[in-house]
């Protein structure tokens, strides 16, 4: 069943590269440019050593890159993705790589990375437990954990004019953009079972991670999660 869904998921990202990045843009009323750069200052990524799981079109790692980092690999399991990622960052291939991996099987061995990234990913991950303990393990003792990800706001008139944004105006604009009304039924759906911002954080401690911070932005309808692997006592 998760194998099912990851592929079915993955066919859905391959067939809405053409329009992504814009719609990216409109759905988050040009913010996501922002965020992606609250990310990457969390990651505290000069000099680092990152690893930007499910990178998409490759604006965190670029980012990342701009940020001084001194190693970038971005990773994606869907092809059509990473081309695109690798023709935005053709200027900056001396230092960003991009790789066809999974994010519940990262090819890495434990304690690479000082940071780990992910920008709207996790919603997606077939098993976002497995994902998680995957992106801790890779990290090195002391190393940054980042996670921006949609969120449910808080109760109130936000919450429920967002809901009708998200769950009825978003699907319709983007759908009719993009040419793919599915994918963008899916957004919405990801959500609903996706663990809000203080569950999330419980999963990272269950991970191995403290000094878990929760930034919210947009309204709380945007949460940034920045953790640490602890250093090992000897």
């Amino acid at each position: 069943m998760a194998s099912e869904r990851a592929r079915q998921v993955q066919q859905m990202f391959e067939r809405v590269v053409p329009r992504y990045d814009t719609l990216n843009r409109i759905m988050s009323l040009g913010m996501d440019d922002r965020w992606r750069r609250l990310a990457a200052a969390a990651a505290e990524a000069a000099g680092a050593r990152v690893l930007d799981v499910g990178t998409g079109t490759g604006d965190l790692a670029l980012e990342l890159r701009r940020q001084g980092a001194a190693q970038v690999i971005g990773i994606d399991f869907a092809p059509k993705m990473l081309a695109l990622a690798h023709t935005k960052g053709r200027d900056a291939l001396d230092r960003v790589w991009w790789l066809l991996g999974d994010a519940l099987r990262l090819p890495f061995p434990d304690e690479t990375f000082d940071a780990v990234t992910s920008a709207f990913v996790l919603r997606n991950l077939a098993d976002l437990r497995a994902g998680l303990a995957e992106m801790a393990r890779i990290l090195k003792p002391g190393g940054r954990l980042i996670c921006l990800d949609m969120t449910h706001p808080k109760p109130g008139l936000f919450a429920a004019l967002y809901r009708l944004y998200f769950h009825h105006l978003l699907p319709l604009v983007a759908g009719t953009i993009s040419g793919d009304r599915a994918a963008y039924r899916y957004l919405p759906n990801s959500l609903e079972t996706f663990p809000d911002a203080g569950a999330l954080a419980s999963l990272l401690a269950d991970a191995g991670l403290a000094d878990i911070r929760v930034k919210r932005l947009a309204g709380g309808s945007v949460a940034l999660h920045v953790a640490r692997r602890l250093p090992e006592v000897r």
